[in-house]
């Protein structure tokens, strides 16, 4: 197993996403295969994301693998990164992940985001209008179940007389609450509501910067205490040479981003920050793209400008052959990681 210092731990961010071609199975044997070689390099957490409905691309659902990822991950932590909380129904959430924190013996992340996708929205009945309104009353909801609290709720989708729930996470009073954020209010929302802002994976490292200030001066404002965790998602190809990356990078990480664009995700960063842009100029100051030496200085600028205590790494993309993740995930623990 690669030692490395633990002043800064390193994720897996795991796409669950797959060309709707392939196998679902195949692609479920390729996600435990990457998962299998992180945990024996000795990366500390693995994250798992949710899309419903996803054009272009097939999307396993994370609550089912979450259970999965318990038995195989050893001491590794484990989270929703981010479970669409807006869809959902918050009693069913509050069970459900409350069970996925009783079968990890206490490992659970539970990250939580407001989603962007009409079709999403539009499958569950829900309006544009009523979005944020119906994300915050749904975490407030979980965390007061999570605590242990007898609540009522007199909601359209949700209705409860001093309910309470009947399992409880192991952690207490709840696992850790991460909040994705890609717009301002987005992020001031995450610095009142949640332990940490997740940094998604996409923004340019400038726009993540100022963010940061305006995350950390909100809670300064609310009086909150400075996070725990920060958590940064950032999208790393690293290959034995340039070229060898970025021919990868050209052929799925930017086929990715292309789809992204086609589902408006873009359009909920601040402006000026757009997809619309050939790889060599989208990868500027948002991905890691290299050999080693190229991956770890970007990695090392990432962390200094955000003062980062957990790198989540996504190293795999739909359509891509598992074997170029698995020999990046090599490269990284071997050559980058120890050096961080």
């Amino acid at each position: 197993m690669t030692e490395r210092p633990r002043n800064v731990r390193i994720g897996l961010n795991l796409t669950l996403q797959y060309v709707p071609t392939e196998s679902a199975s195949t692609a479920l044997r390729d996600h435990l295969r990457l998962v299998e070689a992180v945990g024996a390099a000795g990366w500390d957490s693995v994250f798992v994301a949710q899309h419903y409905l996803s054009e272009g691309m097939a999307h396993l659902q994370p609550l089912p693998l979450l259970g999965l990822l318990s038995s195989v991950t050893g001491d590794m932590r484990l989270g929703a990164g981010i479970c669409l909380l807006t869809l959902q129904n918050p009693v069913d959430v509050a069970e459900a992940y409350a069970t996925a924190d009783v079968l990890s013996g206490g490992r659970l992340v539970f990250g939580a985001g407001l989603g962007y996708r009409d079709v999403e929205y539009e499958a569950f009945g829900v309006t544009a209008g009523g979005r944020v309104d119906r994300f915050t009353r749904n975490l407030d909801l979980v965390t007061r179940l999570w605590a242990g609290e007898a609540v009522d709720a007199d909601l359209p989708w949700c209705r409860l007389d001093g309910a309470r729930l009947s399992v409880l996470p192991v952690q207490r009073p709840r696992p850790p609450v991460w909040l994705a954020a890609n717009s301002d209010n987005a992020v001031r929302r995450a610095a009142l509501l949640g332990d940490a802002w997740m940094i998604n994976p996409h923004a340019a490292m400038a726009t993540v910067e100022r963010q940061l200030e305006l995350f950390h001066s909100v809670r300064a404002e609310a009086g909150l205490p400075e996070p725990v965790d920060v958590p940064l998602m950032r999208e790393v190809v690293c290959a034995p040479d340039q070229a060898t990356a970025t021919a990868r990078a050209r052929r799925h990480l930017a086929a990715k981003y292309d789809v992204y664009r086609s589902w408006g995700q873009d359009t909920v960063l601040p402006p000026g920050d757009r997809f619309d842009a050939e790889l060599a100029e989208l990868s500027r100051d948002r991905f890691a793209i290299g050999d080693p030496d190229d991956c770890l200085l970007v990695l090392r600028e990432w962390r200094k400008r955000t003062g980062a205590t957990e790198l989540i790494l996504r190293v795999h993309w739909a359509g891509a052959p598992i074997e170029e993740a698995l020999e990046s995930v090599e490269l990284l623990s071997t050559e980058v990681l120890p050096y961080l």
